[in-house]
């Protein structure tokens, strides 16, 4: 027995040296430098992808709508379920380093020609401890550890698109809300229009063709009500399908609900691998693939298994339970693999090309993050400049709707046409609609950089 536990030792000793008793530390050559380009704004280690999405949105009703979405959302019950099976999995690879019992009562009749039986029992509890292959058993329990963790993250990332979702969609209804509110003030005003221009045609001061260009004009911005209406409603729909609800009004804000940070902190690249659920799933491939290694190794070296048996007979001679003769047995078994026709070998040939392959993976997962964060952010950028050039332009264009009107209501020069009028309020129409469309790139683009970040993903 003594000899059995050097052996042991000595094996347990060359394993550790070997390496498959090691735990999985993320490779020192992945280069995460420049990773957002020239997009990479602040030095801190937290960026705004660490902010949880009950600070990143402010507006209650919003709020209200994502906790309403992570609870009533069947993706994120589902994956409840799964980490309680990862678990399970978890829990059975720790509890094969722990003997197994059990017991196998027999009974037997024995007569000859036709004579009276004997009865024969027998009462044994055997009892087997695999007490290691080694690396085996720890490797398996880490690989189920990583398992574990898998699952979590893939709640995570659910999690994060529910929120991003959720939040567009919410902000896109406050858009259409919006530019219903500027079509229906300006369809009150092409009806004004319509019965103004009629009336000056009866004075003698305008003619039909006015009158029909303004009568059609009109009809195309209540056409484009209808238009936005439907586009409300189909908003709606599609919230209430995330939410896991039948068709309702969704109650909201407004765009200027919106509290944009001051400046988009992204933090130092390395910041990646703890906020993007994406991110670190392909590190957690990576770790699984490390200890598969581990695995593929430990398979060269002895597994140790003992087992023995405890139990009693009667031999026969009676019927009671009390037992005639007590039997035990026990069992040691050193196994070591010697030739399995190259099979260990090209397993762990395997293990280490597939853990080369996820460390790709890792690596490109890596390169896709920071191209997604330097997109968001060159998008925001855009959309930032934009708004005070398009600011401008309202401006110009209300002053010359306001002097067109005027030199068309009192048009003794006969200087401007109604088709003047009509150029200039459709041009402010146009713009002001697509202010408030780049008010919403600003905030798509936002909620997107804090996606792109990890933002959301955090409980």
């Amino acid at each position: 027995m003594k000899k059995q536990l050097f052996i042991i030792a000595i094996a347990a000793a060359s394993l550790t040296s070997c390496g498959v008793m090691r735990n999985y530390e993320r490779p020192t050559d992945i280069k995460t430098d420049g990773l957002y380009g020239s997009a990479q704004v602040g030095t801190t280690e937290q960026g705004l992808g660490a902010k949880a999405w009950r600070e990143f949105f402010t507006d209650p009703q919003l709020q209200a709508l994502i906790e309403r979405g992570l609870a009533q959302s069947v993706s994120m019950r589902q994956l409840d379920l799964q980490i309680q099976e990862a678990q399970e999995y978890l829990r059975c690879s720790k509890l094969a380093y722990i003997p197994s019992l059990a017991i196998a009562p027999q009974g037997q009749l024995s007569s000859f020609d036709w004579s009276k039986p004997l009865k024969f029992y027998t009462v044994p509890l055997s009892a087997s401890w695999q007490v290691g292959s080694f690396g085996q058993l720890r490797n398996a329990k880490k690989t189920a550890e990583v398992g574990v963790e898998q699952t979590r993250v893939a709640k995570q990332a659910v999690q994060q698109a529910l929120v991003a979702n959720i939040a567009n969609i919410y902000y896109s209804l406050c858009m259409l809300d919006a530019q219903l509110a500027i079509s229906e003030q300006t369809a009150k005003n092409w009806r004004e229009s319509v019965e103004m221009t009629r009336k000056l045609m009866a004075a003698g001061r305008s003619n039909k063709a006015a009158v029909a260009q303004s009568e059609a004009n009109c009809y195309n911005v209540e056409a484009n009500l209808l238009d936005l209406k439907e586009a409300i409603v189909e908003a709606e729909n599609a919230l209430c399908t995330i939410l896991g609800e039948t068709p309702h009004h969704i109650e909201r804000g407004t765009l200027a609900s919106f509290q944009a940070p001051a400046a988009i902190e992204t933090g130092v690249p390395m910041a990646l691998l703890q906020n993007r659920p994406d991110v670190k799933q392909a590190e957690l491939k990576l770790a699984s693939a490390f200890y598969a290694v581990n695995s593929a190794q430990a398979s060269f070296y002895p597994a140790l298994t003992l087992s023995g048996t405890l139990g009693f007979t009667n031999n026969g001679n009676s019927v009671e339970l009390n037992p005639g003769k007590w039997l035990w047995n026990a069992l040691g078994q050193l196994a070591q693999p010697i030739f399995q026709n190259g099979r260990l070998r090209a397993q762990k040939r395997v293990a280490l090309m597939q853990q080369e392959e996820a460390k790709m993976a890792f690596e490109q997962s890596l390169i896709a993050a920071g191209n997604e964060v330097n997109t968001a952010l060159m998008k925001l950028q855009t959309a930032q400049a934009k708004r005070t050039y398009i600011d401008g332009q309202i401006r110009s264009l209300t002053d010359a709707v306001q002097a067109t009107e005027a030199l068309y209501k009192d048009n003794v020069s006969r200087q401007v046409n109604y088709l003047n009028v009509l150029t200039a309020q459709t041009g402010l129409l146009s713009a002001q609609l697509g202010q408030l469309a780049n008010q919403y790139a600003i905030i798509s683009a936002t909620i997107e950089a804090y996606q792109a970040l990890g933002g959301g993903s955090l409980q």
